[in-house]
């Protein structure tokens, strides 16, 4: 089977197993665990087999493009189905002793795949609207996934994060109107051949601005992250483990590149770029200050997720050939560190029966596997070489450096030099944060009362020691990483008109 075989079956099988798991749990409960870890393993296999294959797209129905709906795999959108299916097979795994705990664990994996379905859908589709489809499938999973636990923070966390989704599923909406008014098609390649030949109006502009705070919305950028501090701590770990780590990067991040790089044609300098920038600049500050002052393991956490995110996007907005590689490589990072980090709370959380910091202690002692794989999170995070998170961090900081010399020619950018220090300043406030949280649940005494601590189950033991290779993988192996997967992904963004003739031939 080829990857262009391949390409329908990322959103066909959790679509299919969303529907199906239900029904199965009828007939044998037992059953459903197994057949949800399938499903997810299968679409890392897949994943894996089109790393590094030719780009193609998949018509449905066999309508030509711009016409219909179609699914296209380049190495952008092949990294991104990688990154989904692997930490979601990690979640999943996770998943089978953790949600023990809750009743209708069928229900749990329905919309955990229907969740995968929908993320899958967005980083394949070359279609505008179908991409805002694929979007609402996921999103509204995600809704009743951070409700999943029905208690008063469950239910009051995820009525805020669906009126403010909704809220930015409107802008996105009518953002897709006003493009489609002006240039009269959906498809993403075509609409950014039109774009291209008759340059940005005013109309375009307007909507590049709404889809700029739908999807910011959607990646929980300040000033649009109100949702997020509350929806991550309250969800279930795993929930909030594919929250931070994938949901925030494909609803948001990816849509983000996508148009803004292919459609309205971002290039360094840009007013796009410094909207960008600064977004990602303000998202870093602000996110890691409210970070530093928590005490909840969770809500800590959380606050990261908004500080990493504007790494990334300070990546993305330089612009640059360094500054995209780095920001993208800081989104592959994010994922396994993250999602590691929100499974060692829920494990935390689940042995302890607390996630406040200042209860816990000593718990290397007692859970050597959660304190281990915590460990390599903690350093990941906060840039300690050589794991993985140090490495897109320092690329990202050199290209904000090399940008302001080569920007303007001829002239010093001081502005660059502060962003780089300001990213080095966030990267050390970041590791004052998590050695807190290693003092204060990892070493130190164990407190009485958590004299019966045992290690979480092993199934979920194997989970985060996957998370937690990874991200020493992805350190200690960065030169191929980047070679083989960040910098195709890189080039391929960078060459608009490449996206163009692989979707539209010619």
């Amino acid at each position: 089977m080829n990857a262009h075989d391949i390409l329908p079956l990322f959103v066909g099988i959790p679509l299919g197993a969303g529907f199906l798991l239900p029904v199965i749990a009828l007939l044998w409960k037992k059953l459903v665990d197994i057949l949800a870890v399938l499903a997810v393993l299968a679409l890392v296999v897949m994943a894996l087999c089109v790393i590094g294959a030719p780009s193609c797209i998949y018509k449905m129905g066999n309508w030509p493009p711009p016409f219909g709906v179609n699914l296209v795999l380049d190495p952008m959108s092949a990294m991104m189905v990688l990154i989904i299916s692997g930490v979601s097979f990690a979640v999943t795994l996770y998943s089978v002793s953790y949600m023990t705990k809750f009743t209708s664990k069928p229900y749990y994996y329905s919309l955990l795949m229907l969740m995968i379905a929908g993320m899958n859908g967005v980083v394949l589709t070359g279609d505008l609207f179908n991409m805002y489809v694929f979007m609402e499938v996921g999103a509204i999973a995600s809704y009743g996934l951070v409700a999943f636990g029905t208690e008063h923070e469950e239910l009051e966390a995820s009525f805020k994060y669906l009126v403010l989704g909704s809220l930015g599923s409107g802008f996105i909406i009518f953002g897709i109107a006003l493009v489609y008014s002006n240039t009269g098609t959906l498809n993403m390649a075509d609409m950014a051949r039109i774009i291209s030949a008759g340059g940005l109006n005013r109309l375009i502009t307007f909507a590049s601005a709404l889809f700029l705070m739908g999807f910011g919305l959607k990646a929980a950028m300040v000033p649009f992250h109100a949702w997020l501090p509350d929806a991550h701590p309250s969800a279930p770990a795993p929930i909030s483990a594919m929250l931070s780590g994938l949901l925030i990067k494909a609803l948001g991040v990816y849509a983000i590149i996508r148009l803004f790089y292919h459609v309205f044609g971002l290039t360094p300098g840009s007013e796009y770029s410094y909207i960008l920038m600064g977004l990602g600049l303000l998202s870093m500050v602000v996110g890691v200050i409210l970070a530093v002052g928590q005490w909840d393991f969770k809500r800590l956490l959380a606050y990261h997720s908004i500080s990493q995110m504007g790494y990334v996007m300070l990546g993305i907005g330089l612009g640059t050939p360094l500054g995209l590689l780095g920001g993208l490589f800081h989104l592959l990072n994010h994922s396994a560190f993250k999602s590691l980090l929100f499974l060692c709370a829920g494990s935390v959380e689940q042995s302890t029966g607390s996630r406040q910091l200042r209860e816990l202690g000593g718990l290397c002692h007692r859970m050597p596997v959660t304190s281990a794989t915590c460990s390599v999170a903690s350093l990941s995070i906060s840039g300690v070489p050589p794991f993985n998170g140090f490495w897109s961090k320092l690329i990202i900081i050199v290209a904000a450096v090399q940008a302001a010399f080569t920007t303007v020619p001829g002239t010093v950018q001081a502005g660059y030099i502060v962003i780089a220090a300001v990213t080095v300043l966030v990267s050390f406030l970041t590791l004052v944060s998590f050695v807190k949280v290693q003092k204060y649940s990892l070493f130190g005494a164990l407190p009485d009362r958590l004299s019966g601590v045992r290690e979480v189950s092993t199934v979920m033991c194997i989970a985060m020691i996957m998370l937690a290779v990874a991200c020493i993988g992805l350190g200690v192996l960065s030169p191929f990483v980047l070679n083989g997967l960040v910098a195709p992904a890189r080039d391929a963004l960078m060459d608009g008109q490449s996206y163009i003739r692989l979707v539209l031939g010619g």
